[in-house]
């Protein structure tokens, strides 16, 4: 049951979907209209660039899938298992993120597309980092699935069935996280342009220090309580 997901998970879910929301809002204002959270838009326009033959085009996105793709697997090199647990290294993956959130604002300040690849795998290795777990599937990058995951739950609530609180509050807690990062992210552009990326990865770094004192406190009091 998801009731056995740990506690923080909400918190932890909201700020993840906050800072996917930022960068892709980013994203989509400079990188001539580009998303980079997600890659099903991204993956169509790649396909009818090979049927028009824009090799330029092609080049470009299919670098963005890859990207997208490489950030996932250094999440898998650097978390192990399928299940939230405290004590994994979500506090490296999160340094990494906001490392290659900080390459992507280096290169696009200066006006190297190349940047755009940085971007696009920090939000592959976020997405990667979430977890499915006793039914639930979270992922912080996008919101398709929680989405459909809301109308499966509206449409059984209709048919009598009971709804499972907790996971609705997850769902709801990162869909209103990756719309509010998306407030926040137009807002910051508008403002200070690409170095509006130095929040996203001002707020991985922050999460991730929040994670490892969080999980340095919880092996002391294990510690002491086992002595």
């Amino acid at each position: 049951m998801i009731t056995r997901l740990p506690r923080w998970v909400e918190a932890g879910a909201f700020v993840l979907a906050l800072i996917a929301g930022t960068i892709n809002a980013i994203g989509l204002l400079g990188f001539e209209h580009q998303a980079v959270s997600h890659v099903s838009g991204t993956a169509t326009q790649f396909g009818s660039g090979l049927f028009a033959g824009q090799w330029t085009q092609v080049i470009q996105l299919g670098g963005l899938l890859l990207a997208f793709f490489l950030g996932a697997a250094i999440s898998g090199c650097l978390l192990h298992g399928s299940t939230l647990k405290l004590g994994r290294h979500y506090d490296s993956a999160l340094f990494v993120e906001a490392g290659l959130i900080m390459v992507a604002f280096y290169f696009l300040s200066r006006g190297f597309a190349i940047g755009q690849l940085a971007a696009s795998a920090a939000c592959g290795l976020q997405n990667a980092m979430a977890t499915t777990y006793s039914g639930a599937i979270v992922r912080s990058t996008h919101l398709t699935g929680i989405f459909t995951d809301l109308g499966l739950m509206l449409g059984g609530k209709l048919r009598g069935n009971s709804v499972d609180k907790r996971k609705l509050m997850l769902f709801l807690l990162i869909a209103s996280g990756f719309i509010v990062g998306g407030v926040v992210g137009a807002a910051l552009f508008a403002h200070f342009h690409f170095a509006a990326l130095l929040f996203p990865a001002g707020l991985c770094f922050v999460v991730a220090l929040c994670y490892r004192g969080y999980m340095t406190r919880q092996r002391l009091v294990a510690g002491t309580s086992s002595k």
